[in-house]
Formats: structure tokens, C-alpha cells, sequence
């Protein structure tokens, strides 16, 4: 695979970021519309345009079959490609040899040959097998749709699958999991590429949270829990209102008056992790908030998350986001004038 070396801290563009959507024959129409309802309403507070998209085709413009019951008119060919800055790679349920023998069609090979060294590349379910396909997730973490994840493996065996997220950042490539997963990882690169105040504005423009917790696990089908016990809701919102605090485990579990086993079961069951990997990116989320938007010392930010101590934040922050507290808040408040 060639160098996809890409600068992902940066946190502004120099000119509008062009976002090329890749649309295939038996494209979901819900997940293709999903990066033109996030990039497509991401704006400055003057109310500039921060994104261009730009849906294409593999071949020539003309109509494109969908798993719908109507066919979609494409614009643009897969020259498209070459002018593109990010590539997203939406859900297909015809995706032929690339699905059944992990190999890209000439076709879609002559396509993505368009694109040019650097672009990011995100795909969205089962989007997923097209980069594998074209190798460039080997040797790299990616996730997909958690029923295609086994098979997905076995196909794609140089591939680190995790089936648990909504979504992975390796960087310069990502990869979501299934349908409004995709949801997220949009809003994920909003907040990346322009800081937590645009993406948070697309969500509530979107109706949707800005951020949702868990895993796919939570999504995956088990027995349902008994109904006077089936909720964790009320620990949840305890611990959000003092994340500042220490918390114990026990001290959660009293808010639902469950035993600490139950809790955790119980907890794991609808969140679809653990009430400390939970907490954990509540702080994270909270530590990003003071960072981009307040001028409290590193000190303070990590107390006010409840980390403690800086150096407890800072590897915290290293292990979620790849960057220092430090590196973090130079780079987003750097583009305050663009939100």
C-alpha cells in the first residue's frame, strides 16, 4: 500500500475540504446521504461552507441502482476522485467479487487510482471491504457492520477487526460500523477537522447526540433484561454530574440499589462497556470540552474531568486521542476564529 502519510491534527483547511462520496450499484441510500447531512452543514460562525461534497460514480455519470426501489442520478464520474480530500466509501449490497473474494473489480481498481497520495479514507459498514480490497487497511485496526465482522476477517486476515466500536480513527483511514455508526464517525471528523463547537452544531441542526457511548455490543441482539432492572440510566446521570469527583464503582451501583455484580452486568448489557471504560471517556469528553473552550491551566482542566492529576489526563488523552492535553488545545484553539 503507498504512503497515505496525512496530517490529522491539524484543525482547519486552507482551502474548502472536498469530501468525494463513492456511490456503487446497490448503495444504501441512508448511508450515502449521510456525509452531505454532516460535511454539507458544517460551517464558521460567519456561516461559511467548511466542506464541499461531491457524490461520484465508479463509471461514467448516469444512474446508479440502489438496494431501494429507485435508482440514483450520479453527476460525476470517477475523476471526481482526483480532486477529493477525503473518500467515503457508504454501504453497498452488491458489492460482487469485493464481498465474496476480498478483490476489487477493474472498474473500481481504475477508480480509486484517481485518488491522490494523502487522501483520508473513511468508509461506513460494509463500505469497509473496499478499502480492504484495495489494501489499504493491512496491518491496520478497522471495524464494520458486527454481523459482516466475522466474515470480514476471514476474508481480510491482514485486517485488525475490532466488532465492538461504533468506529475507528487509525489516522488517515477510519472506518465505522454499521449504518447510523456512520452518524458518528461524520461527526467524529467535524470535531477533529473544527473542533467540538461546529460538530456539536451539525448534531443539533441533525437531531442527533453528538456523541454516543458504548459499542456496537449494546446493538447486538440477547435476552432482555428483566424490566425492574433492565436500566442503569439514573447512575449514569449521577456520575455525570460529578465527574469531578472520585467515583467508585460501588457508589454507582447504590444509585440503581444493585449489588456491584448486578450493576456491572446490567451496565455492560446497555451501554456495551464497562462503567469504568465509561467513565473514562466521559472525562476524556469533558477534558476536550475545558481544553478547546476555557483558559483553566492543564491542572485544573484535569481536576475539574476528574483525572486528578495532569499526568493522569495526559495519559489518558495519549491512549483516546493520540495527543498530549497540551498538543490538543494548541490545535483547536488555534482555528477559534473559524467557528
Amino acid at each position: 500500500m503507498a504512503d497515505r502519510t496525512h496530517d490529522h491534527t491539524r484543525a482547519g483547511f486552507s482551502h474548502k475540504h472536498r469530501v468525494a462520496v463513492l456511490a456503487l450499484d446497490g448503495v444504501i441510500p441512508f448511508e450515502l446521504g449521510i456525509p452531505q447531512r454532516i460535511f454539507g452543514r458544517a460551517r464558521t460562525t460567519a456561516g461559511e461552507l467548511l466542506y464541499d461534497v461531491v457524490t461520484c460514480s465508479a463509471r461514467p455519470p448516469g444512474p446508479v441502482r440502489t438496494d431501494a426501489d429507485f435508482a440514483i442520478l450520479v453527476e460525476h464520474g470517477p475523476e471526481a476522485l482526483a480532486t477529493a480530500d477525503t473518500l467515503i466509501v457508504p454501504a453497498s449490497y452488491e458489492l460482487g467479487p469485493v464481498y465474496e473474494e476480498g478483490r476489487l473489480t477493474d472498474e473500481l481498481a481504475a477508480a480509486l487510482a484517481h485518488l491522490r497520495p494523502g487522501t483520508r479514507l473513511v468508509s461506513i459498514c460494509t463500505g469497509g471491504y473496499v478499502l480492504a480490497a484495495a489494501g489499504f487497511l493491512d496491518r491496520r485496526p478497522a471495524t464494520t457492520h458486527w454481523s459482516s465482522a466475522e466474515h470480514f476477517q476471514q476474508l481480510f486476515p491482514r485486517v485488525r477487526v475490532d466488532a465492538d466500536v461504533l468506529f475507528i480513527d487509525d489516522g488517515d483511514v477510519l472506518t465505522s460500523a454499521g449504518v447510523a455508526a456512520g452518524l458518528d464517525l461524520c461527526l467524529h471528523l467535524v470535531r477533529r477537522d473544527h473542533g467540538t463547537a461546529v460538530a456539536n452544531e451539525v448534531a443539533r441542526r441533525t437531531v442527533v447526540p453528538p456523541h454516543r457511548d458504548g459499542g456496537q455490543a449494546q446493538y447486538i441482539q440477547r435476552p432482555v433484561p428483566e424490566p425492574q432492572l433492565a436500566t442503569t440510566s439514573m447512575a449514569r446521570a449521577w456520575a455525570l454530574g460529578r465527574l469531578h469527583e472520585p467515583i467508585q464503582l460501588r457508589d454507582m451501583a447504590e444509585q440503581e440499589v444493585m449489588s456491584v455484580r448486578t450493576f456491572t452486568r446490567r451496565f455492560r448489557e446497555e451501554v456495551g462497556v464497562s462503567p469504568g471504560q465509561w467513565l473514562t471517556r466521559q472525562r476524556v469528553e469533558r477534558a476536550r470540552h475545558l481544553l478547546e473552550s476555557s483558559g483553566l491551566s492543564v491542572d485544573q482542566v484535569a481536576r475539574d474531568a476528574g483525572f486528578g492529576t495532569a499526568q493522569s489526563m495526559r495519559q489518558h488523552l495519549q491512549a483516546a486521542l493520540g495527543v498530549t492535553p497540551t498538543t490538543y488545545r494548541r490545535t483547536f484553539r488555534a482555528t477559534e476564529g473559524t467557528r
